[in-house]
């Protein structure tokens, strides 16, 4: 996929095979929503000029690894969704869970909104507001977060939307143990337990996804 008139314009990576084990009978809905995104993603500021040709793995098979986290029939949210990495990916992949995608710019929102009516994504609930906004209102059983802060500024913010016994899975890079060592006060204060780090799709995926869980007390 190449952007007529641009010889050198960045094509869009080759589906991998494994998006098919990920995705299984929703795989071409996952398919129709990296096009679009691939298509539309940089003119609305939501992908960089550079990310085609690794949307697939760094960005797509990257959230959909987190949808075996999701409890069955719970309800999860998706604070700064953004591109609706990894928020709208998880709707496709479980479309069992109800995802609520948290996104404070318009032009964000109108596009998480378009694309859950485009795919006939009948589990999402898009909400313009940022998450501490709107802690008083949900109730969630999980929420997750996708390149949003570390985890000192993020953990204060999510708490709040979870239940007691629910859960934060929050997507993370490489330096997540930093990330963890430095929020030690907050994780104490905050009293959250079962505090762990995984490594999903070892062997699976080029670009496994590192992940933060903890359950909220």
């Amino acid at each position: 996929m190449t952007e007529a008139g641009s010889a050198d314009a960045p094509v869009l990576e080759t589906e991998p095979a494994v998006a098919a084990t990920l995705f299984g009978d929703r795989l071409e809905v996952a398919r129709s929503f990296t096009n679009e995104l691939a298509r539309r993603g940089e003119e609305l500021g939501l992908i960089g000029p550079l990310e085609l040709p690794r949307l697939w793995t760094r960005h797509i098979l990257n959230s959909a690894l987190l949808a075996p986290l999701l409890q069955t029939g719970g309800t999860v949210g998706d604070v700064g969704s953004g591109a609706g990495l990894p928020g709208l990916v998880l709707a496709i992949a479980r479309p069992d869970v109800s995802m609520t995608l948290i996104e404070p710019m318009e032009r964000r929102v109108e596009w998480l909104r378009g694309e859950a009516e485009r795919l006939g994504l009948e589990n999402v609930a898009v909400v313009r507001a940022r998450a501490e906004d709107v802690a008083d209102e949900l109730v969630l059983d999980q929420v997750t977060a996708r390149a949003v802060s570390a985890l000192s500024k993020l953990i204060p913010l999510t708490v709040p939307l979870v239940r007691s016994g629910g859960q934060l899975i929050l997507m993370k890079g490489a330096r997540v143990d930093d990330e963890v060592a430095a929020a030690r006060k907050v994780i104490l204060r905050k009293r959250l337990e079962d505090v762990e780090v995984l490594e999903l799709g070892v062997g699976v995926v080029e670009e496994t996804t590192r992940v933060f869980r903890a359950t909220v007390d």
